[in-house]
């Protein structure tokens, strides 16, 4: 790793870890910030000492980031239009890590001294989307190319319906336990479980439901929240030291024969569809500014690039042999290509078996673009468990006490933490982040109404008030922040 940054100006590593360090303390405060959520009910239930609860939990946040692949991490990374993705600039992406980054992290700070259950999810795509409208209104780009507002419907679809989903299946999940069991000590609250029966831990099944829950949400935690800050650290190397990150130098001489063979059979794609796609490719045609240029991706240059892609690739058995520009080229090619199959694949015309295949072609093209090194891997897991060993009193209290008009009974701890555990398992499943936060905090609040308990109306008003404002917050935020650097800097 260490030979990775040899050779940099002193200007330039110092920018990089200081970049590096930011990321890694938003994943930190991440950690402690989201811990709650996790072991909120196991520690209010008393199925597990505060201690062990976090220790445990932290250790499955580290698996989960260990074990959760790429796919969110990408999905964060490509809220950006291509085109600020393939302007690979040293003092360019110093201003937008810097300003997204510092937007993040004041907001999560903010958010957990006041102890409101906000979402990391939220405050970093929040910040994501700022820098992205400040860099088009800065190059008089149009707002509607400054984001990639397809993904950003996607995420925020996500992060909307994903708590909504989260009230009612907890709701329906202790409806069925009291209609299954109607009189079972799972429905009493601690309170009541020591005063009735003189105990102070919950029954033994109940209990080990409530730890397994528990980590199961940790986990899931850990490989959907986690790759976010993987996604970041990315954006940092790739701003910042294009060379060496662009692509992926430790890619074999088969991935990097697929990408090429791909890339022939994308031709081969277009060519059996001329029809279909003739005129949107402009294929046979001869085009202004054959190649893509180092700000702007344009499907009618498609065909001048597959042939760019294809001789650069041409006996290419390893990335380090390619000069620095070279590499920097064939991901501005690799990104345009996909970009551009990404809409081919939202005409009409094309049957569901082509946009299948168009849908392999495009795994092929980006497996050596969308890459994370194990040390990035490392790194952010070891960052968010640390983080999620401490300061997670300011939380828990909320959650535990302070959502319903009664404490929390063992039955809607298990409820909440089974419908947060598989909500997140099924976004990840799908590559979508969403927000652990508010899927846990809604399954609670979805207890409380089907218990009968009733919601504080100041909590909740709380818990909704920090989810509508924490985007166009740390959108102003960030988007102000980007616009000072990008001034200074004179970009």
């Amino acid at each position: 790793m260490i030979d990775l940054f040899s050779g940099l100006d002193a200007w330039v590593l110092v920018s990089l870890l200081l970049a590096l360090a930011f990321v890694l303390a938003f994943e930190f405060i991440n950690g402690f910030h989201d811990t709650a959520n996790a072991v909120a009910t196991v520690i209010y239930t008393k199925a597990m000492p505060p201690h062990l609860a976090v220790f445990f939990s932290g250790v499955f946040n580290f698996l989960g980031v260990l074990l959760g692949g790429v796919g969110v991490a990408y999905a964060i990374v490509h809220l950006l239009p291509v085109e600020l993705l393939i302007n690979v600039n040293t003092g360019h992406g110093l201003a937008m890590v810097f300003s997204l980054l510092a937007a993040a992290i004041t907001w999560n700070l903010g958010t957990w001294y006041f102890g409101i259950p906000a979402s990391s999810s939220h405050t970093l795509i929040g910040s994501i989307l700022g820098v992205g409208l400040a860099n088009a209104l800065i190059n008089d780009i149009p707002l509607a190319d400054g984001v990639n507002w397809q993904k950003a419907v996607d995420i925020g679809a996500s992060l909307v319906f994903s708590p909504m989903a989260g009230f009612l299946v907890a709701a329906l999940v202790l409806i069925g336990l009291k209609w299954w069991r109607p009189l079972s000590k799972m429905h009493k609250t601690p309170d009541q479980r020591r005063k009735l029966d003189d105990k102070k831990h919950p029954p033994f099944w109940n209990r080990l439901v409530l730890v397994i829950s528990a980590m199961a949400v940790s986990f899931v935690h850990g490989s959907n929240d986690g790759q976010k800050g993987i996604g970041l650290i990315m954006l940092v190397l790739i701003g910042i030291v294009p060379a060496q990150f662009v692509l992926d130098l430790g890619s074999t001489t088969y991935q990097i024969e697929r990408t090429r063979d791909a890339t022939v059979h994308l031709s081969q794609f277009y060519e059996r569809n001329n029809a279909t796609l003739g005129e949107f490719l402009a294929l046979g045609k001869s085009v202004k500014d054959d190649l893509p240029g180092k700000f702007q991706c344009n499907p009618q240059q498609t065909e001048p690039t597959i042939n760019a892609l294809v001789n650069t690739l041409k006996g290419v058995s390893d990335y380090h042999s390619l000069s620095a520009d070279h590499r920097i080229e064939v991901r501005r090619y690799l990104l345009c290509l996909d970009d551009t199959a990404k809409k081919v694949g939202k005409l009409p015309g094309l049957d569901a078996r082509e946009k299948s295949d168009l849908d392999k072609l495009r795994k092929d093209l980006t497996a050596t673009t969308e890459y994370a090194p194990f040390w990035v891997i490392l790194a952010v897991a070891l960052a968010l468990g640390l983080g999620t060993m401490v300061g997670w009193k300011r939380v828990v209290l909320t959650i535990g006490e302070k959502i319903g008009k009664q404490g929390m009974t063992y039955a809607q701890g298990m409820s909440a933490q089974i419908t947060t555990a598989s909500m997140i398992g099924l976004a990840n499943i799908f590559s979508l982040p969403v927000s652990t936060t508010h899927v846990l905090s809604s399954g609670v609040a979805g207890t409380m109404v089907a218990n009968k308990s009733g919601l504080q109306g100041g909590t909740v008003k709380t818990i909704l008030m920090a989810w509508v404002l924490t985007l166009p917050a740390t959108v102003a935020l960030s988007a102000g922040l980007f616009w000072l650097a990008s001034k200074a800097l004179g970009s």
